[in-house]
């Protein structure tokens, strides 16, 4: 194993604990959440960082695929942000 690589896995191995600790959080602050604004942040959050979670871990296990589908992924999440959003300002699902 070189030099950087041995690094890049070290790092990895370091930032997953973390991510696992926001997931937690980020899945307490949707479940209790003062208010739906909250809850939907705390969610949008949660997916964005699992897309990111998604992309280490890739790197992490040297599996590419798993990269496209943090992409895929991303855009759900961005979309779902418009719906909610919309539904939000105007309290009316569809259209």
């Amino acid at each position: 194993m070189s030099s950087v690589e041995s690094i890049v896995v070290n790092t990895i191995t370091i930032i997953i604990p973390v991510f696992i600790i926001a997931f937690i959080l980020y899945l307490i602050r949707a479940f209790k959440g003062p208010s739906i604004s909250d809850q939907v942040l705390a969610i949008d959050a949660l997916t964005y960082d699992i897309a990111a979670f998604l992309v280490i871990l890739s790197i992490y296990l040297k599996i590419p695929i798993l990269t496209s589908t943090a992409i895929v992924l991303a855009l759900w999440i961005y979309a779902f942000d418009i719906y909610i959003a919309k539904y939000l300002e105007k309290k009316e699902m569809g259209d």
